[in-house]
C-alpha cells in the first residue's frame, strides 16, 4: 500500500543507518513491526499476576495414559 508521509530527513536517515539497511521502506516497516511487538510484550507483561495457572504434571500424566 502506498503512503504518503512527512518523516524528519534526518531521523529517517539516523534510523536507516542504526539499523543498517538501504532502503526506506524497509526502515519503516521495522520500525513498525519493533513498536507493535514491544506493545504485545507490555500487553503480556499487564497479565502478570492477574492470570492463574495451575501445573499438576501427575494430572496430566493421568489424562494422557487414559487416552491411549
Amino acid at each position: 500500500m502506498r503512503t504518503t508521509m512527512y518523516v524528519p530527513v534526518e531521523l529517517l536517515e539516523e534510523a536507516r543507518t542504526a539499523l543498517g539497511f538501504r532502503s526506506k521502506t524497509d526502515t519503516v516497516v521495522h520500525a513498525l513491526r519493533e513498536v507493535v511487538r514491544r506493545s504485545r510484550a507490555d500487553e503480556l507483561k499487564a497479565l502478570i499476576g492477574k492470570v492463574e495457572f495451575e501445573f499438576d504434571p501427575s494430572a496430566l500424566r493421568q489424562k494422557e495414559r487414559a487416552r491411549r
